[in-house]
């Protein structure tokens, strides 16, 4: 358990950034199991728009440090290649 008064403190603000944390991650998950989901039914439509919505999620979660920025990369560019198959 905290000492100091700043260590006290430390403790406070980092339950409340955890707590923020674990809702941009809960809601980009959200976004791209939307993603998943459409892709797996095979509507091409509807992945296309589902990914149109969970892309920008991804990117403000990177941006907020809740995922690195290469990995949001990486969940996009993959992402976007297995909607691109859908209709080939």
């Amino acid at each position: 358990m905290a000492n100091t008064a700043s260590a006290k403190k430390a403790a406070r603000v980092i339950a409340r950034r955890t707590a923020v944390n674990q809702a941009r991650r809960s809601r980009m998950r959200t976004f791209l199991r939307k993603v998943e989901e459409a892709i797996a039914s095979g509507d091409k439509a509807a992945a296309t728009a589902a990914f149109q919505d969970a892309q920008p999620e991804i990117i403000r979660a990177a941006q907020k440090g809740v995922l690195h920025r290469n990995t949001a990369s990486r969940k996009v560019s993959r992402l976007a290649h297995r909607i691109a198959k859908i209709g080939a």
